[in-house]
């Protein structure tokens, strides 16, 4: 995250751009990180100021405190709160308009409405409507809100009306006297503490983070072996599987996979919401890579995207046309479609010597063949386990692991920017992606292999309560 604050601060304007007129007033503060109680007085002073743009605002209460990335002055003096998020808060829509402002025009530049359809998450919800009260309380709140997220080039506004409700519940309810585990917690620096605690207890949320466990504690069900006895079926046994450290389970007498005569695994990577940089493909024998390491956005991501695309739907044709079955897997095919879809529709039709980009409904018929299979749709179906279903979860069960095991596809986002450079570490970055990559598409077909021989070693969900 703080990768993210330095890259937003970074294009804040420091003083009015050409055009804006030089007796345009200008202030900009920036509160250093530290003290907290000496930031949130250099908050109040710079609010006393009327500086036109904050950065590293404080305000608590006896109740809250919340740290605001951006504060910044509106022309009749009131305050948009701004946030900055890793998360997707927006995308491309030609159904919805949003209020946006480039990032490098806060204080100076006024919103235009895009065609894009708001994201919304509940953490970021509550920042911006704890900024909001903070506000309201010296009298200074717009009753707007902005977010940057993944894409730091600009502000999406919204009213912070619509957030209130919810804090009001989230404020009134009673502090909880000891730890839950909720998703979050794997990026709790106090996380370590609280597991010794949670382990101790024997708490259900070790099993069913979050309110997935609610059900349970209303029936009076409070521990892993409390769920394990109630024999519930599927909860009781995911529970047991986790005490045992099994990481799959059977929901099927016999599980099995899709086959085709022809077969080729597809993974893609991309940055952020700025596009898709590398998409991989491994044909059984061979992995082939198509990736860009220039600015996307243009004409080195669209002809990457178009090689990949001709690639892809020759073998295609190639095994239609000799009257054999052809099949192309993925792990997860929402970010594949999503990417798929928005590089036709930003770059449908331009062509590139021997390649062009598709029409997105060239797209959409491919995605919506039986030429196109999700494989973690497969493995939801037959398998559940008490870690998840993800790649890095289900592969190593079927006998496959990574070159290089620690990397992830949060960690490939830096590596990504490291990658854009020329020097030796660049081109090692470089290696690195491409060799994540290729094993993202190997891993997706050693699970299908694995799968077609009955998943050896995955044993049945048993303790199925009668209904």
């Amino acid at each position: 995250m703080r990768v993210a604050q330095q890259a937003v601060r970074d294009l804040l304007p420091q003083r009015p751009a050409l055009g804006d007129g030089r007796s345009r007033r200008f202030l900009r503060v920036d509160i250093p990180a530290g003290d907290e109680f000496a930031a949130e007085l250099a908050t109040l002073e710079a609010l006393a100021q009327r500086a036109t743009l904050i950065t590293g605002a404080v305000f608590s209460n006896a109740q809250w405190r919340v740290e605001v990335d951006i504060l910044v002055r509106r022309p009749e003096g009131t305050y948009l709160p701004v946030i900055v998020s890793n998360h997707r808060v927006a995308r491309a829509s030609q159904n919805h308009t949003t209020a946006v402002v480039a990032t490098g025009r806060l204080g100076l530049g006024e919103p235009v409405d895009a065609q894009f359809r708001l994201r919304h998450h509940a953490v970021d919800g509550y920042r911006l409507g704890l900024a909001a009260r903070a506000l309201a309380e010296l009298d200074l709140d717009s009753g707007w809100g902005g977010t940057i997220g993944q894409d730091r080039s600009r502000a999406f506004l919204e009213r912070t009306a619509s957030f209130q409700p919810a804090l009001d519940a989230a404020l009134h309810l009673r502090l909880p006297d000891q730890p839950r585990r909720v998703k979050e917690c794997s990026t709790c620096r106090f996380w370590p503490r609280c597991d010794v605690e949670l382990t101790a207890s024997d708490d259900i949320s070790l099993v069913l983070p979050g309110d997935r466990a609610q059900p349970y504690r209303e029936q009076g069900i409070g521990t892993v072996k409390e769920l394990i006895d109630a024999q519930l079926g599927e909860p009781s046994a995911l529970a047991h599987a986790w005490r045992e450290g099994i990481p799959l389970l059977r929901r099927v007498d016999a599980v099995t996979a899709p086959r085709a005569d022809v077969e080729v695994d597809v993974d893609m990577e991309a940055y952020l919401d700025q596009g898709a940089y590398l998409w991989g493909v491994f044909d059984g024998q061979d992995y082939h890579a198509f990736a860009t390491w220039e600015p996307l956005g243009g004409d080195a991501e669209a002809e990457n995207f178009a090689r990949f695309w001709a690639r892809l739907q020759e073998l295609r044709r190639q095994a239609h046309s000799e009257g054999r079955s052809f099949a192309s897997y993925c792990w997860s095919a929402h970010g594949e479609n999503h990417w798929m879809r928005m590089s036709a529709r930003r770059f449908g039709g331009q062509r590139f010597a021997d390649v062009v980009v598709p029409s997105e409904a060239d797209v959409m018929e491919f995605i919506g063949s039986p030429d196109w299979v999700d494989m973690f749709a497969e493995v939801r179906r037959q398998l559940v386990g008490p870690y998840g279903l993800g790649l890095k979860v289900v592969a190593p069960v079927a006998g496959y692991s990574w070159a290089d095991g620690d990397f992830d596809g949060e960690e490939s986002v830096n590596a990504r920017r490291v990658a854009r450079g020329v020097d030796k570490q660049a081109l090692e970055t470089r290696s690195r992606l491409l060799r994540y990559n290729e094993d993202d598409c190997r891993a997706t077909a050693r699970v299908r292999e694995w799968m077609r021989a009955g998943a050896p070693g995955t044993p049945p969900i048993s303790g199925r309560r009668d209904d």
